[in-house]
């Protein structure tokens, strides 16, 4: 089992940085490739950033590249996401999510683990 929990959400203004941290326990954290998905007030929850098990693949949605910047630290048992230059529309619950082996990287029934989500506001 892995147990996942999110923290560092918050209100700020367009333009702004927050840094986003979940924090895992379990040892199906171990070896697994991990994401950050968004659901925002009547949409769906959708893919924004994920990362192998040696952080030595990232993918991104279009939506947030060049802006976002996954990371993990796995001594910490830690999985990061640094968001640059926020804007309205980031504006969301975000979920960290453990993926299962193999499953596809964007679709979120490949995930089998999630956090409880952590408030992120962009004031425009």
């Amino acid at each position: 089992q892995v147990q996942l929990v999110e923290s560092g959400g918050g209100l700020v203004q367009a333009g702004d940085s927050l840094r986003l941290s979940c924090a895992a326990s379990g040892r199906a954290f171990i070896g697994s490739a991990m994401a950050w998905f968004r659901q925002a007030p009547g949409k769906e929850r959708d893919f924004v950033a994920g990362i192998t098990w040696s952080g030595g693949t990232t993918n991104y949605a279009d939506s947030v590249k060049g802006r976002f910047t996954v990371s993990r630290d796995n001594a910490k048992n830690a999985v990061y996401l640094q968001m640059n230059s926020l804007k309205a529309e980031d504006t969301a619950v975000y979920y960290c999510a453990r993926r299962r082996a193999g499953a596809a990287v964007g679709s979120r029934y490949s995930y089998d683990y999630w956090g409880q989500g952590t408030q992120v506001t962009v004031s425009s």
